[in-house]
């Protein structure tokens, strides 16, 4: 009955997933002034679970990559505004992948008659 837990794999991978992601946005808004960096992204959820979910064997990291944000004069490719959207939205993310995770946790146990 119990034996494919796919929502607990699905939705804790999402978490990680937004906290990845807030992150790489967090390392890019630190070095939004610093002349030639580049901002980095990291590669879709659904990407992700794509890349996982047909090849077992591939590797659990996510695939970060370089942003093709242009560059300042200073050759900084870092947008505050595509950040602090990346991050919000990320939140959004973390915050819907708890909420799902907790939910089902508390049908498994509703489920198997234990109080919470």
């Amino acid at each position: 009955m119990f034996s494919n837990m796919d929502v607990f794999k699905i939705y804790s991978a999402m978490a990680r997933h937004a906290a990845e992601n807030q992150n790489v946005s967090a390392r890019n808004l630190a070095h939004a002034d610093d002349p030639g960096f580049k901002a980095q992204e990291i590669e879709s959820f659904q990407d992700y679970m794509r890349r996982t979910s047909m090849d077992p064997t591939a590797a659990a990291d996510f695939k970060s990559r370089e942003s093709d944000t242009p560059a300042s004069p200073n050759g900084n490719t870092v947008s505050i505004e595509q950040e602090l959207y990346r991050s919000a939205e990320a939140m959004s993310q973390h915050e819907m992948a708890l909420t799902v995770y907790t939910k089902s946790l508390d049908l498994l146990r509703s489920a198997v008659g234990k109080k919470y």
